[in-house]
């Protein structure tokens, strides 16, 4: 892939200081340092690597990764090492995407407690689908599979929402066979999207009687415990969408899509289109009408707040698995699933990954690292560098 020829890096160097300081009521320690990683992401702050080409022994420096996970350029290592993980864990079956999303008056809410109401949501859909599926009229199985926050719509507005991937069908009460779902259909929407709504705003209830709830600013009025009753019975005449996207044509699929959703920030490098003094433009997927491209220009200090309302809470889990897939079940229930599906073992795990290197720009040989380099080694070579260069 070629190199895009902005990056959001450029975009924090040029107005991030700016930005800081108008908005510093609300800009928070961890925006600070998000920003400051992502500004010096493979420059020589971060120090870096003495490189040589194995055929032609071509010298280069290379600087080192912030390695930040809200950073668009540190994420492909850590979304291919997850991926080959994951391999060892796929089932021989068809596996279906479904998308659970909150209506805007709760994504308020969920913005100013973040990480409490993004932990209730993932535990209201994992409790949904677990219920749901394991009803006798529905798929009476035990089911189990891997959920994604995402927190952000195309053009960069909050916009919390869930993805799942769940295998098509599930264990057997008795632990001894899998019950297959049917072709083209796991496990029926409306029904879904009415239990996750009440296990989610249930969850609400208990979080704002135990004192977990921040009420800043606007939405301080809510705080009481008779507005916030009314406000979450609003909820329920609010638009709740869960929807399921068609099955995976095979699991080796799955693998290549989860990469698509695992690990993504808010806006790729690759969307950037223009940036001025004054703003950034980025396309964006109209989805309402017929997925169509378009472009959309902001101010750039309206970017980096739009940017920002994505960074997660220190140390806050954005991949979690339920069911069979959970970490306290896998080990025991993956197999009994492999048993049940009569697959004796799990896939042969992927292929290690060769050693770390990357094309000479002289000859296209791999080169190789031959030395680390502090951030104060790589300032004296290039000021050497720089002296040889004015005395030649």
């Amino acid at each position: 892939m070629t190199r895009p020829p902005f990056e959001v890096a450029d975009i924090v160097r040029r107005h991030g200081e700016r930005f800081l300081e108008t908005h510093r009521a609300w800009v928070t320690g961890l925006h600070r340092r998000v920003l400051r990683a992502i500004a010096q992401c493979r420059t020589a702050a971060l120090g870096g690597h003495r490189d040589r080409c194995e055929q032609c022994a071509h010298p280069a420096i290379s600087f080192n990764s912030c390695r930040d996970r809200h950073c668009p350029k540190c994420l492909t290592a850590a979304r291919n090492a997850w991926v080959a993980a994951r391999e060892a864990e796929l089932l021989p079956v068809g596996y279906v995407h479904i998308v659970f999303t909150v209506p805007e008056p709760l994504a308020r809410l969920a913005l100013a407690n973040k990480r409490v109401v993004y932990d209730l949501l993932f535990r209201a859909v994992a409790a949904a689908l677990l219920q749901v599926a394991a009803n006798p009229k529905r798929l009476g199985a035990a089911i189990g599979g891997l959920m994604v926050l995402h927190t952000w719509g195309q053009r960069l507005q909050h916009h919390p929402h869930v993805h799942c991937v769940v295998p098509m069908g599930g264990l057997a009460p008795d632990g001894t066979r899998w019950i297959h779902a049917r072709p083209r259909f796991f496990l029926p929407i409306p029904v879904l999207r009415k239990l996750f709504r009440g296990k989610l705003v249930a969850s609400l209830r208990e979080a704002h009687r135990d004192g977990r709830v921040d009420f800043p600013g606007a939405l301080a009025p809510l705080k009481p415990a008779a507005a916030f009753r009314t406000f979450v019975r609003s909820l329920y005449r609010q638009t709740w969408v869960v929807y399921a996207k068609p099955p995976f044509g095979s699991p080796s699929h799955v693998l290549h899509y989860l990469a698509r959703y695992t690990h993504r920030v808010a806006i790729s490098n690759h969307r950037l289109v223009d940036v001025t003094d004054d703003t950034v433009s980025f396309r964006w997927k109209d989805y309402r009408h017929g997925n169509q491209v378009r472009t959309l220009t902001v101010e750039s200090e309206e970017f980096l707040r739009r940017f920002l309302l994505h960074v997660l809470p220190k140390r806050f889990v954005r991949i979690r698995y339920f069911g069979f897939l959970a970490s306290r079940c896998r080990t025991v229930q993956l197999p009994q699933c492999r048993r049940a599906l009569a697959a004796a073992s799990a896939p042969p795990p992927a292929t290690p990954a060769p050693p770390r290197s990357w094309p000479c720009p002289r000859c296209g040989a791999p080169m190789r690292v031959i030395e680390r380099l502090t951030p104060r080694q790589i300032y004296l070579t290039s000021l050497l560098a720089d002296i040889l260069h004015d005395t030649s």
